[in-house]
């Protein structure tokens, strides 16, 4: 025969067995092996005895590391691939979890999924990785799942409450007319009414809030969103902070309101050294990062920084002479480092570690956006992101020391 048999209807006569169609060294084997060592317990007690039985966490938390380890960030499309991918049928356990069910539980537990973080970590140093003689540091501005054309602002709620009072206005003219026809059409519902009361009630303190914030506009949807400045322009988001080791491992992550991240170093070494139990000896930022108050408490720490100030950043990327005297010690010790062949190539181990990280969250695994709302709510979606790109950077070690 030319060709071999065709025949995509038939049945077969037992069913295959998982590990022999996607191998013994697939990364759903590797997921689920993670995920028995966990404690899973901050998200076993979250639920009630009362009730039908709900889905295992350890299903919905493979499921879901497994999701974000390929780029599959839509509750929707998860839903999809468990009934039709075999790998994730296996994590599933033959169970299909709606849309609703999955995103809820991502929804519902940020904080216990920062904790499985941690507990990746952990493993992942026990198993020789995450080794910190050098921490890269740096940030990003990831979308929030929001309009930035559904916003506040206080021009926007003064307008608004004219026009609610001119709309009640009219309400009680029409009331108020001797002669029914005369306001015909003007009348309220009386839910209108009691929404556009309750509104107009609502707008003084939302004025307020808006003045005290210091923010010249507010996200409708989002509250927690602010607009950050990037290389294109004004994005609604959030800051997401990640420190990678030596060896690519993330070992800490954040996310925060923060416009700026001059002062989030020195809170990011002091996050790692607790997640991880020992300090870095070096630690590399961009011109971003620089800060006197903080290089001085690395120094008292013993840890050694390489983070150039903005016109010295311009030199190293650029050339040129170096413009402005720095009068502070810290800051002349610090150009004087970084000026040097030696300081000038540890400061280049920066780039090699930390932007691919970056590069393989947002381009590969579609973290341009976040789903969820709320500042809690996306750390825990950033938690799951990261921690499932930990699992593939230990798969893959595994892997090549198998090899």
């Amino acid at each position: 025969m030319k060709f071999q048999t065709y025949s995509p209807d038939q049945v077969e006569l037992l069913p295959p067995r998982v590990r022999e169609v996607l191998g013994e060294g697939h990364l759903c084997f590797f997921v689920r092996r993670v995920v028995g060592r966990l404690d899973l317990s901050g998200i076993e007690q979250a639920y009630s005895e009362e009730g039908q039985p709900g889905y295992h966490p350890a299903l919905l938390v493979s499921v879901w590391l497994y999701a974000y380890a390929l780029g599959v960030t839509s509750s929707r499309r998860l839903e999809q691939r468990i009934r039709e991918d075999l790998g994730f049928r296996y994590l599933a356990g033959g169970a299909q979890p709606d849309h609703w069910t999955l995103n809820e539980f991502r929804r519902r537990h940020p904080k216990a999924l920062n904790d499985l973080f941690t507990q990746v970590v952990e493993l992942a140093r026990a198993a020789g990785l995450g080794r910190l003689g050098h921490l890269a540091v740096d940030s990003t501005r990831v979308k929030a799942n929001a309009s930035p054309n559904r916003v506040e602002t206080v021009e926007k709620l003064r307008a608004e409450r004219a026009r609610i009072r001119r709309q009640i206005r009219r309400w009680q003219q029409a009331c108020n007319a001797d002669d029914p026809n005369e306001q015909a059409g003007l009348e309220l519902e009386p839910e209108r009414q009691q929404a556009l009361e309750k509104r107009l009630k609502e707008i003084p303190g939302r004025l307020q809030e808006l003045r005290k914030s210091g923010r010249q506009r507010h996200s409708t949807t989002d509250a927690d969103s602010r607009f950050l400045k990037t290389r294109q322009g004004f994005v609604l988001g959030y800051t997401a902070t990640l420190a990678a080791s030596e060896d690519h491992l993330i070992v800490e992550q954040r996310i925060t309101q923060e416009a700026t991240d001059s002062a989030a170093l020195l809170p990011t070494v002091e996050a790692v050294r607790k997640r991880c139990g020992e300090s870095p000896g070096q630690v590399s930022a961009d011109s971003g990062f620089f800060a006197l108050g903080c290089l001085r408490e690395l120094e008292k720490q013993k840890v050694e920084a390489y983070v150039p100030d903005s016109n010295l950043a311009r030199v190293l990327n650029r050339g040129g002479r170096l413009r402005g005297r720095a009068r502070d010690p810290v800051h002349r010790r610090m150009r004087q480092k970084l000026r040097s062949r030696a300081g000038r190539a540890i400061y280049g181990l920066r780039k090699t570690l930390i932007e691919p990280v970056f590069g393989v969250l947002k381009e590969q695994r579609g973290m341009r956006q976040f789903r969820c709302r709320g500042l809690e709510k996306v750390q825990g979606e950033w938690s799951l992101a990261t921690t499932a790109y930990n699992l593939t950077r230990m798969w893959r070690a595994a892997a090549q020391s198998a090899g």
